[in-house]
């Protein structure tokens, strides 16, 4: 069985920076730390920060006073930052620079008095984040039938800020909607896009040219993987969203003489090669690599964390020293 790995695939800058951010503060704070949401989506990667003393909540009424307390990769409303702050919590804040990005993006166009559109997921942790930090009236659009249905003139000045977690491709037909009712449209360029979700979908049109079958190793409530797994169909190419090796049913490789692989942007390689090891066991396998996109992006964690050595525990390439992938569980 041939196997071809995506290039890229898996953790980007972001997600490598949030997860170092909660293994710096365990290191430099001890446990337990608080996380407010799942650090990013992925459980395998939740578990394992889990087994080092992080506890997940989903409200900051369950951190005690003065706990340390740290923001997901998703981002958060204002309002939970000055709940924070009321309560005392020392905040180490893991939000993406990219998503930070674009909430100043939107505080940005209100100030110019436009009314800001948000193309994204209603419910998407990122997007509750940014609607809860532009200081004014955001409407949330995900279709084209979406921009539509806006109750608005068509001379009202508009401006518009995407979820990072959609693409060039995924927001175009929005986008094109939005300059087809309104007059006046302003947005980010294409540079403003998160580069790690246009690479990895660019990388997976270009892997399912050449195989019977695509594995997306991902969550089920990661955006970005989802969107990976429809790409893959869109293409015409069987495709299947899994946490790991043990979700490959064998039906599915039925007929298929060549694999591609790839990962969403919060899996970890270690994952990857999990997935590589199930098919190594239904068949002889050999392994390459597409040639794609090489990301050398870094974001640097917080201040206060400079002076602590990264304990590297998950690290930029998934692997984990404690617990072992056995110990934990991916489902």
């Amino acid at each position: 069985m041939k196997i071809i790995l995506a290039q890229p695939r898996g953790f980007c800058a972001g997600v490598v920076r949030a997860i170092e951010i909660v293994e710096r503060a365990l290191d430099k704070y001890g446990p337990p730390v608080y996380v407010r949401h799942e650090i990013v989506h992925n459980k395998w990667v939740v578990d394992a920060l889990k087994a080092r003393g992080a506890r997940f909540v989903e409200d900051l009424s369950e951190v005690p006073p003065n706990g340390i307390t740290i923001f997901s990769a998703h981002g958060v409303a204002k309002k939970v930052e000055a709940d924070a702050k009321e309560r005392g919590l020392h905040v180490l804040n893991a939000t993406c620079p990219l998503v930070s990005k674009v909430h100043s993006q939107g505080r940005h166009y209100l100030r110019q008095g436009r009314t800001v559109v948000l193309i994204g997921h209603a419910g998407h942790p990122e997007v509750e984040g940014t609607l809860g930090q532009i200081p004014g009236p955001v409407l949330l659009v995900q279709t084209e039938q979406d921009v539509e249905a806006l109750d608005l003139p068509g001379d009202t000045p508009v401006a518009y800020v995407t979820q990072t977690t959609l693409s060039v491709d995924d927001t175009k037909g929005v986008i094109a909607a939005l300059y087809r009712r309104f007059k006046d449209v302003v947005g980010p360029g294409t540079q403003d896009i998160c580069y790690a979700t246009q690479n990895r979908q660019t990388a997976l049109l270009e892997l399912s040219k050449l195989v019977d079958v695509i594995f997306v190793v991902g969550a089920q409530n990661s955006s970005n993987s989802n969107r990976l797994c429809e790409i893959g169909l869109e293409a015409g190419v069987p495709t299947h969203l899994i946490a790991n090796g043990d979700d490959i049913r064998p039906d599915w490789l039925n007929g298929a003489e060549v694999v591609g692989i790839t990962a969403g942007a919060s899996a970890p390689e270690i994952m990857v090669m999990d997935v590589i090891n199930a098919l190594r066991r239904i068949a002889p396998v050999e392994v390459s690599t597409l040639a794609g996109q090489e990301e050398h992006m870094e974001f640097r964690v917080p201040v206060e964390l400079l002076d602590v050595a990264s304990s590297n525990k998950i690290g930029k390439d998934g692997n984990l020293e404690h617990p072992t992938s056995a110990e934990v569980s991916c489902r």
